[in-house]
């Protein structure tokens, strides 16, 4: 990845600003995690699938899981008789390159008036 600190345009950055901290918001609880860590070893699988394997209630992985959806980082199949969930390996390798996007314009240029 060849990041550069102007890639970071400023026309973009209240757009990207905002769904940046919508999908780390959606990744800032450790059931999320243990969530999204599990689809990611499956190729999709339903809300049972993971009630089972990290022991929460079906109602408590149900909502976990719409707030991942929502944040574009789960694909939701909807089916009968189980709708299947899938991690969205495209949006998560979008949220790495904006996050080393974010990391590296904010470490670049020291601030104003002191030396690096």
């Amino acid at each position: 990845m060849n990041i550069q600190p102007d890639d970071f345009q400023p026309q973009h950055r209240c757009r990207d600003a905002a769904a940046l901290a919508a999908r780390l918001g959606a990744l800032a609880h450790p059931a999320r995690i243990a969530i999204l860590q599990h689809l990611a070893g499956v190729e999709a699988c339903c809300c049972k699938d993971v009630v089972e394997r990290l022991d929460l209630a079906q109602s408590t992985v149900s909502q976990h899981l719409k707030v991942l959806v929502d944040a574009g980082l789960v694909r939701l199949t909807p089916g009968r008789p189980r709708s299947r969930y899938e991690v969205d390996r495209a949006a998560l390798a979008a949220l790495s390159d904006s996050v080393g996007r974010l990391l590296v314009s904010c470490c670049a240029h020291p601030p104003a008036g002191r030396a690096g």
